[in-house]
């Protein structure tokens, strides 16, 4: 079929298509309120007010994003945070879907982060706002611990700065060339495989 000059190539069943898919991943998406917070400027008739709000959205399954909007509206604030959230995903690798792979620390600002892998069944022992990342994240066990701030801009950003550093064990085997299998010793050889498997 002959392409129109100009043109993408790409038909309206294409496009249709498409749009249908990023609906989808669109109402896969969940999304947690973190926060939102009553912020005023003073100007020459008095004060005039706004709100700020954080929002975290996530599939369950691996992807995250955090989002801040403001607004002179609540409703607003928040539809402006998801939009930004939506467009700052990131993919986590997770261990069995459950967990992390390894301990892990980030800092942002005064906040510092330490995560920590836990064990099945231990459930996710974090402050406020870093459960909510990590509960739109699809994290089911986890021990996280923030020090140096309580203000949750810098607690998330730090978390994502944490999460961001997590390599799965295939990431590993794939940079420095070699297999899973050899990376985590032969005394495991069914831990390899999982590894491999999920990662």
């Amino acid at each position: 079929m002959a392409r129109s000059p100009g043109g993408s190539g790409r038909g309206p069943r294409d496009r249709d298509r498409g749009r249908d898919r990023d609906r989808d991943e669109e109402n896969e998406l969940k999304d947690k309120l973190v926060t939102i917070n009553r912020v005023a400027k003073v100007v020459k008739g008095g004060r005039r007010f706004a709100f700020a709000a954080i929002v975290v959205v996530g599939d369950q399954r691996g992807r995250v994003g955090p989002g801040a909007g403001k607004a002179r509206e609540v409703p607003e604030a928040i539809r402006k945070a998801t939009e930004a959230a939506k467009r700052g995903l990131i993919r986590v690798p997770l261990r069995d879907g459950r967990t992390l792979h390894h301990d892990v620390k980030g800092r942002f600002g005064a906040g510092k982060v330490t995560l920590r892998a836990a064990p099945a069944g231990t459930g996710i022992i974090a402050g406020g706002p870093m459960r909510a990342v990590f509960e739109t994240l699809g994290i089911k066990d986890i021990v996280a611990k923030s020090v140096g701030t309580s203000n949750p801009h810098n607690m998330i950003k730090a978390t994502f700065a944490a999460l961001q550093q997590l390599n799965s064990p295939r990431m590993v085997a794939t940079r420095r060339g070699k297999k899973v299998g050899d990376l985590l010793g032969r005394r495991d050889e069914t831990t390899a495989a999982a590894a491999e498997a999920t990662a």
